[in-house]
């Protein structure tokens, strides 16, 4: 038996009161759902807000903590949809879905947590093998690479050589969404509301498996790899093996997330996997802050919310009296979001966390200026 020193790490008091937020928003979420009918805007918000969340933190992962610059977020994340959809379709449904193709190829269906982590695995395999090509790019030829892979995949899943597992350009529909984790009574009434709390707990358990690994001893060799690769490998980091970790692992939650975009987009088509989708996702990264989990899910909320729900109105005319407001019409709303996109960049450099996490904002100044200089 080895005679060795644990030494328990304390939360101190911003951890306390972060954890306490936390819960406080979730108690909250849960609430919501049960008061307010859910046919309201803000529900469909929280939800695509919970998916962006883990998307955009997987991404931080590997562009914030590990410095490799990656643009394949929507291959992923398309891998990870089309997995969940296509073993999770009931088997009676198969032959409506794959009307062009006798029913499809699977003929079976798995429980719905499985084809969740099924996406996540799969995605992390296509990672892996793309990764060992690509991850000895750098820089721009990386995010170049990972971009066109995903353009790739996503032609492939729309080739009708393949239909017969992936519908080729066709809608897969009917699998599980959200909806249905809402518990029911035997006549079929919602008894308890879950559709809003489920997404949040899974994402939830994710961003916090992220967050371990960013505070473990291999998120400090992505983050020596981040800030130094040579310094790094003189230290004794295997770059290839921490480069890889990190983008599988990226890549499994970023499939993860794309099966959530399919419970709640309730169907999948591959053409909604555009270069544009992880633009979006970089955009969210960048805003909240790189090098931030914070900053990525509170910004994540702040992009889904403005974009879907606070600027719909500018999509549509308005008149005060019998006065016509001038310029709102049908896309006037990504003109305006765009210009305060370009504020919140011009103000706020570091974007709005910066690296601070959200028990820094609880944690007296002092205090993290005194730790700063004993680090320095």
């Amino acid at each position: 038996m080895l005679n060795a020193h644990v030494k328990t790490k304390k939360l101190d008091r911003g951890s306390i009161i972060a954890i306490i937020v936390i819960c406080a928003v979730y108690v909250l979420a849960f609430v919501l759902e049960q008061v307010i009918p859910a046919t309201s805007m803000l529900f469909m918000v929280l939800k695509k807000g919970a998916t962006y969340a883990l998307v955009a933190v997987s991404m931080n992962l590997l562009n914030g903590f590990s410095g490799l610059f990656s643009l394949g977020q929507a291959g992923f994340m398309l891998i990870g949809a089309y997995t969940y959809a296509i073993f999770t379709i009931p088997t009676a449904q198969r032959l409506a879905v794959y009307q062009y193709y006798d029913g499809g190829l699977v003929q079976f269906t798995l429980p719905v947590l499985l084809a969740l982590l099924l996406a996540g695995v799969l995605a992390a395999m296509f990672a892996f093998l793309v990764g060992l090509p690509v991850l000895r790019l750098k820089s721009d030829y990386l995010a170049i690479a990972t971009l066109g892979f995903a353009e790739i995949i996503r032609a492939i899943f729309q080739w009708e050589k393949i239909g017969y597992l992936t519908n080729g350009s066709n809608l897969l529909r009917t699998f599980p969404t959200f909806t249905d984790f809402n518990i029911r009574n035997a006549n079929g009434d919602v008894v308890l509301y879950l559709s809003t709390t489920v997404p949040f707990l899974i994402t939830g358990v994710c961003v916090a498996f992220i967050v371990l690994l960013i505070n473990s001893s291999y998120g400090r060799a992505f983050k020596a790899i981040r800030d130094d690769e040579t310094a790094a490998e003189a230290m004794g980091v295997n770059l290839a093996r921490h480069k890889m970790l990190a983008f599988c692992t990226s890549s499994f939650f970023a499939g993860v997330g794309g099966a959530m975009l399919a419970m709640y987009a309730n169907s999948v088509q591959a053409k909604s996997f555009t270069s544009a989708m992880t633009y979006e996702i970089l955009l969210i990264v960048v805003i909240g802050g790189i090098g931030s989990v914070t900053g990525s899910v509170i910004s994540a909320f702040l992009f889904v919310t403005c974009s879907e729900w606070w600027l719909r109105f500018l999509d549509q005319e308005q008149f005060i009296g019998a006065w016509k407001v001038p310029l709102l019409r049908n896309g006037f709303r990504l003109v305006v979001f765009s210009f305060i996109i370009m504020v919140v960049v011009l103000f706020f450099r570091q974007g709005i966390m910066g690296n601070r996490e959200l028990p820094d904002l609880f944690r007296k100044r002092h205090k993290l200026a005194g730790k700063e200089a004993r680090k320095a």
